[in-house]
C-alpha cells in the first residue's frame, strides 16, 4: 500500500502535484488543469495551438513538451506494466 502525499512535489518545470489540488493528480503548476486531460488531447490530434486556446492560454507549448516528455519518460521506465500478453520474437 502506498503511502498518502502529504506535501507538494515538483514534477517538472511546469507541472506539480499537490494533494490540496485535484485529489493529487498532475496538474500544471498555478491551474487545476490536470496533466492527463491535456495529453489526451495531444494523443487525439489536436493541434498544441488548439490546446492552449481550449484552457484559455493557461498553460503553453513549453508546459504540453515537458508533459509529452516526462510520459515518455515514465512509459519507459514502466513498459513492463502495459504488456497484454507475451510474444515470440
Amino acid at each position: 500500500m502506498k503511502a498518502k502525499q502529504k506535501t507538494r512535489q515538483q514534477l517538472g518545470r511546469y507541472i506539480v502535484s499537490d494533494p490540496a489540488i485535484c485529489h493529487g493528480k498532475p496538474t500544471f503548476r498555478g491551474t487545476r488543469v490536470l496533466v492527463s486531460d491535456v495529453l489526451e488531447m495531444v494523443a487525439d490530434g489536436m493541434a498544441w495551438e488548439t490546446i492552449i486556446e481550449e484552457w484559455h492560454h493557461h498553460i503553453g507549448k513549453e508546459a504540453i513538451a515537458e508533459a509529452v516528455t516526462l510520459s515518455s519518460e515514465a512509459f519507459l521506465k514502466h513498459t513492463h506494466e502495459f504488456v497484454l500478453e507475451p510474444t515470440t520474437a
